[in-house]
């Protein structure tokens, strides 16, 4: 699924640079689902946006599902993130004016899927995520919990190859928090890729697979607790 082979990323500053990620090589593997811990600073939302296609390394090389990342343009990448990633952001990037059922089915449009099958998306997806009884609800209508499990949805509507999850329970209380982690637990017991993106060891914890990132680099990688 996820192959990362030596990924270095650099920022300017200045007359010299920062460096983001330094020679990091890993892999999550179809069905898994992984957690990437780190402190403020440690290299993990760099990761997380080369991850995402949302940028590219400067050295080193990344494929997923097979996909050699770096040889595409950026549409092409524009492609990949919209028909291959969910994505499940810790502000959850709802549109406000729009119904949970719409912002589901947004990202279906824009990939030209039919209303008929946009439908059935939806309509599962929401009974996914138990929020067939809140549908209609604007996301300023509903709770914080609420919210996010609309994001998931959101990402899930697509039948992506991956769900790439940032911080997701970063704006909630700890009981809300693991009822999220608790469903993300079920989307992978039936065979979906995730890897979530954390500072909270607790919530890292919770996955099958923890790899820690420290300094731009993979200082650990272990099992998660997973229950």
């Amino acid at each position: 699924m996820i192959e990362l082979s030596g990924i270095y990323k650099y920022y300017p500053v200045g007359d010299g640079y920062v460096r983001g990620l330094h020679n990091v090589s890993l892999s999550v593997a179809d069905s898994e689902f992984v957690g990437i811990v780190g402190p403020s600073g440690s290299g993990k939302s760099t990761l997380m946006n080369i991850i995402g296609c949302l940028d590219v390394a400067d050295v080193g090389e990344y494929a997923l599902n097979n996909y050699p990342i770096e040889r595409y343009s950026e549409t092409d990448l524009a492609m990949i993130r919209n028909r291959m990633i969910g994505f499940v952001f810790q502000s959850f990037n709802l549109i406000g004016r729009m119904s949970i059922e719409e912002n589901i089915e947004l990202p279906l449009i824009y990939q030209g899927i039919g209303a008929r099958e946009r439908r059935a998306r939806v309509e599962k997806a929401l009974a996914e995520v138990g929020l067939t009884d809140r549908r209609h609800h604007t996301p300023a209508k509903v709770s914080g919990g609420q919210q996010q499990r609309a994001a998931i949805a959101r990402a899930i509507a697509t039948e992506p190859a991956l769900i790439l999850a940032d911080e997701p329970t970063g704006n909630l209380d700890s009981a809300t928090g693991r009822e999220i982690m608790d469903l993300f637990r079920r989307l992978s017991d039936g065979g979906k890729t995730i890897v979530l993106i954390t500072h909270d060891a607790g919530v890292a914890a919770r996955t099958d697979r923890t790899i820690h990132i420290l300094d731009g680099m993979v200082a650990q990688s272990g099992e998660g607790g997973a229950a």
